[in-house]
């Protein structure tokens, strides 16, 4: 198989950050006695992908931290009372230093989240013809999920789900494309979306069989006086594909070059296993 004939593996940074931040002993340290778990438990989730899929090449996600998203400044609860501890953080910031080294893309910038750069880099593949890989434990990402897009969820030690429109109808009885209807009408704790009162997720997939979407059902009359926190609910949960993202070519892993930094940080297993990445390449 050609290079760009397989696909492109888009992650979720964030998310398995937190997942590797949450997941290893925070004994785990760096150079100058920094945290190092989350950067060792993404490089391994990282790793693992790829030698799993053998992408074309890897694009990953970020969030921005010290500046608002589009979201909050939208709507100002969004993810209200989330607090990340400091050694998170100052991971979460040399992250993407370590997925150049790996010979990998990061989209982040100010004003956007890394679902925006997940939606925006699956929406630039399929336009190409190529197909995608969506690697997230965030349920959002499956309204990415089509016949081009499959979305790889961690479910439990270290298995990973492949989510695709049939497991999507599955879970929540709506199509991808509906998914920010669904949540709309059915809030998201987590995201401190409300959704309509008296709306659960039975409901919600209920309404959103009868209706093509949420702006169908308030055409016909439903939740008049919600119409529009309803609307602004289903804009917060929608990833947005205009994020600003460059092209992304093929591109093999500089291991080596991974290897090297992992060293400088004073990750001594990490940097033994990179190395032996590289030197079976």
């Amino acid at each position: 198989m050609s290079a760009s004939s397989r696909p492109l593996l888009i992650v979720d940074g964030d998310s398995f950050a937190h997942r590797a931040y949450h997941g290893l002993p925070k004994s785990i340290r760096r150079a100058g006695n920094r945290g190092g778990g989350a950067i060792v438990g993404f490089a391994n989730y990282l790793i693992r992908l790829y030698e799993a899929e053998q992408p074309r090449a890897v694009v990953v996600g970020w969030d921005t931290l010290a500046v608002p998203n589009w979201r909050a400044l939208e709507f100002p609860p969004y993810q209200g009372g989330r607090e990340f501890d400091d050694e998170i953080v100052e991971q979460l910031e040399v992250l993407p230093q370590f997925v150049a080294a790996c010979g990998f893309a990061s989209g982040k910038a100010p004003g956007f989240e890394a679902d925006d750069f997940l939606a925006t880099a699956v929406a630039m593949e399929e336009q190409r013809g190529g197909t995608a890989l969506v690697a997230s434990g965030d349920r959002d990402a499956f309204q990415l999920a089509s016949a081009h897009t499959t979305i790889l969820h961690p479910v439990k030690a270290g298995e990973i789900a492949r989510i695709g429109p049939a497991e999507v109808r599955e879970r929540y009885g709506v199509e991808p494309g509906q998914v920010p209807d669904f949540i709309a009408l059915r809030g998201d704790p987590s995201d401190k979306l409300p959704g309509a009162r008296g709306v659960g997720a039975v409901t919600a997939a209920s309404l959103l069989k009868r209706y093509a979407d949420l702006e169908a059902a308030l055409a016909d009359g439903k939740f008049p006086t919600q119409a529009d926190d309803l609307r602004l609910y289903r804009r917060i949960a929608t990833m947005v594909p205009d994020a600003p993202l460059a092209p992304i070519p093929d591109a093999a892993p500089t291991w080596n070059v991974a290897a090297e930094l992992a060293r400088s940080w004073e990750l001594k297993g990490l940097s033994e296993r990179l190395a032996a990445l590289a030197a079976a390449a």
